[in-house]
């Protein structure tokens, strides 16, 4: 148990840049003082758990002398930009703060199983452990804010990008892969009326057995429900209501404590909630979802529509990005005409051996640019949730793999430049601050005079 209660606290306190405030105050008497930042005490098993919990996520690296002192001069670094984000009056919101430890929170236990199982863990309760680390969560939201901000004011001019570029030397010039840029229109199939109806049936039919007949409405949850919770009694820890989706948001919220809902419908199927508890425009609740069977689904509609749509760009000349705006179901690129970028750095360009393999096998069928796929079978959604959906792809562009050059490839070397600038001048502006707050080293360091 202590081993998986140290785990579950070490990835709680570095959710961010991480400093370990609280287990820091909490062995203060027993501890060695390495340094001081204004009032903020640096204590050796402070910087000895950040060296190990860095080791323990970082494949390859093992403990040095200097990997230490690397690590406690980030410490440092970190106390630093939190006295500059009080200087600068940065603001955390009491709603962001519960927000990015209700998202935490979940993680965990998503990992452990159950609140229950967390709480024994770490041998808190709930309560406790927001009101333990809701501090060094406010503090690193803080930080993590003031970068955002510094870095946003730096920008960077055609010729920077030409001068990192030319200080490369010539035999070191990568090898750009092979890269496509695509668009897609997605059709996610309706569901048949009948199926529809059926699951509507049985929600309705459980919900009866929990209000006339006494059933348990976790015993309910385990046999019937097909949401990813079900194992755990269809339990929801507590969330804010702009978490949950907007249906289920509204009937729960109309609730009192241990009343239960008409059947809900939402995206996912149908629900019959109970609300268990509400703290402000956040609540705990346990639900029962029946989901439509996959297979009853309407699949020829999808095809249909997307062949019609293909037609339409094609042989009617129609522009694939005014289509995908008005008809494709994936909101998050409609806007963009259906532009599929790299979800990692924003890129329209994807390399070919990046792709997902249902994508790549789409992709290997379009020959010129502007061809556009027959429809295709794909799952889309979140991993716990995902969903059977349908989709053409057209082809834009395709670049052959060659060596970097400035042509082809100046938005890429442009981004390259710009990290390059941003975190030269981060690193000089964090050295004037060093100069401005009080930092005492208690030990012997290598960057102490530095």
């Amino acid at each position: 148990m202590s081993h998986i209660k140290t785990t579950l606290i070490l990835s709680f306190l570095f959710i961010f840049t991480g400093f370990s405030s609280v287990v820091a105050q909490q062995t203060r008497l027993l501890d060695q003082i390495v340094a001081v930042v204004n009032d903020h005490i640096i204590l050796q098993s402070e910087v000895d758990e950040r060296t190990a919990e860095y080791i323990r996520s970082t494949r390859g690296v093992e403990f040095s002398q200097d990997l230490w002192f690397n690590v406690l001069e980030t410490v440092i670094d970190n106390y630093v930009l939190f006295e500059q984000a009080k200087i600068d009056s940065i603001v955390v919101t009491d709603d962001e703060v519960n927000r990015a430890m209700d998202t935490r929170i979940r993680q965990l236990i998503a990992q452990v199983g159950s609140e229950q199982a967390l709480e024994q863990a770490l041998g808190q309760s709930i309560i406790q452990i927001r009101a333990q680390y809701r501090g060094t969560f406010r503090q690193e939201m803080m930080i993590e804010r003031l970068r955002e901000q510094k870095m946003r004011g730096i920008r960077i001019t055609r010729s920077e990008v030409e001068e990192f570029f030319h200080r490369i030397p010539t035999d070191s010039l990568p090898l750009v892969p092979e890269t496509v840029e695509l668009s897609h229109i997605v059709i996610i199939p309706p569901v048949r009326q009948a199926a529809r109806q059926a699951a509507f049936a049985k929600a309705t039919a459980l919900r009866d057995s929990l209000l006339n007949h006494g059933a348990n409405f976790e015993e309910l949850a385990r046999r019937h429900s097909d949401g990813p919770g079900a194992a755990n009694g269809g339990f929801l820890p507590m969330l804010p209501l702009s978490d949950l989706v907007s249906e289920y948001a509204a009937a729960a919220a109309a609730l009192q404590p241990g009343e239960i809902s008409e059947v809900v419908e939402t995206r996912f199927g149908f629900h019959v909630i109970r609300l268990n508890r509400r703290q402000g425009d956040q609540i705990e609740t346990n639900h029962i979802l029946i989901q439509v069977r996959e297979e009853e689904i309407d699949e020829d509609f999808a095809r249909e529509k997307l062949i019609a749509l293909r037609d339409s760009a094609l042989v009617h000349g129609r522009d694939f990005r005014d289509l995908a705006r008005r008809h494709s179901d994936d909101r998050a690129t409609a806007n963009m005409g259906g532009r599929l970028i790299n979800p990692r750095t924003g890129e329209r360009r994807l390399a070919i051996d990046e792709l997902d393999p249902d994508l790549y096998r789409t992709l290997l069928r379009l020959e010129d640019i502007g061809d556009i796929s027959m429809p295709a079978r794909f799952t889309t959604g979140p991993q716990n949730n995902r969903q059977v959906a349908f989709r053409i792809i057209r082809l834009n562009n395709r670049v052959e793999e060659h060596i970097a050059n400035l042509d082809q490839d100046f938005d890429i070397i442009r981004n390259f430049a710009l990290q390059e600038k941003r975190f030269n001048e981060f690193t000089r502006w964090l050295r004037e601050l060093r100069e401005e707050i009080y930092v005492e080293y208690r030990i012997d360091s290598p960057f102490a005079s530095k």
